[in-house]
């Protein structure tokens, strides 16, 4: 079981930024991160919509192997985790709690501010998750747009910098000194934010807190890697691999080496059956044989 990956899974890019944390933090460990990209973004959606997706992702991943599970979503973070932590047998990590926890000791004036999705705001997640401490004053904006802009790959212009003044004024109104990104999409937005919020203003990003969860459990529990270990990082997207590829090589790094086809969630964003492509080699988990000329193949394109 220690040799086994870590399994993280998004709607989207924005779990890697956890991915990347975990990397970081743990570089003798493997991870298979999936992406579904075909039922993005899941913040507008609803909180039973979301779940089944979530454990649908989460049901291929532990088929697969995983001997953990990082639920790098904070939409799913807030309506899954009780489920998944009485479905499965390997630990469930979620963003939420951490990133409150890293609130709580930042904040100086118990002025907290959170920006996430619709589903997480409408959830309460982040208000219950806070019910520990009583001293801190929430104030939570729902800033779905946001979304969009990181899958698209905008990180500065115009119109984003206006969408973040009228998203982030009731954060600013309410004289909070710390924010919660409360989306893992939202740090790759962190230049922006901060430019619009000030320097005054600690930025809490769960991915970091998160990956510190990891570490501990992986721990206290025998299940780290080897010292030795030399870590494989798998990559699979729901829909389009070749869009994923890009945009996740930008954000993340050289480790998105070729992005598999996921066969989960029926149909990509384009309507085309999420499982075979067109000129793939697959073994028979329906996924590309590793090391063959049709996984090389995903991924590759010139970008």
């Amino acid at each position: 079981m220690p040799d086994a990956s870590i399994g993280i899974f998004d709607s989207g890019v924005g779990g890697l930024t956890v991915a990347r944390a975990i990397i970081d933090q743990l570089p003798h460990e493997s991870i298979t991160y999936v992406a579904d990209t075909a039922r993005q973004p899941y913040g507008p959606k609803r909180i039973a919509e979301v779940r089944a997706y979530a454990l649908e992702v989460m049901d291929h991943l532990v088929e697969h192997g995983v001997k953990m599970l990082v639920i790098a979503c904070n939409s799913a973070s807030a309506a899954v985790p009780r489920d998944a932590r009485e479905r499965y047998d390997v630990p469930v990590v979620e963003v939420i709690q951490p990133a409150t926890r890293r609130a709580v000791r930042a904040t100086r004036t118990g002025r907290v501010g959170v920006i996430a999705t619709r589903a997480t705001i409408e959830s309460m997640a982040y208000h219950d998750a806070f019910t520990a401490a009583p001293d801190v004053q929430l104030t939570g904006v729902a800033a779905p747009r946001l979304v969009e802009y990181v899958e698209r790959g905008e990180t500065m212009s115009g119109e984003l910098i206006e969408v973040l003044g009228e998203y982030l004024e009731p954060i600013r109104a309410a004289g909070c000194d710390t924010l919660i990104l409360g989306c893992t999409h939202y740090p790759l937005l962190t230049g922006a934010i901060s430019y619009v919020v000030g320097d005054g203003v600690t930025l809490v990003s769960s991915a970091e807190e998160t990956a510190k969860d990891v570490y501990r459990i992986l721990h206290d529990r025998d299940l780290a890697a080897g010292g030795e270990a030399t870590p494989r990082h798998r990559f699979r997207a729901t829909g389009d691999s070749l869009l994923f590829a890009r945009l996740g090589r930008r954000f993340l790094g050289p480790e998105i080496d070729v992005v598999e086809v996921a066969p989960v969630g029926g149909t990509t964003s384009n309507g085309h059956s999420a499982a075979p492509v067109s000129g793939l080699t697959s073994d028979d988990t329906g996924f590309p044989r590793p090391g063959s000329d049709a996984e090389r193949r995903i991924g590759k394109e010139p970008t």
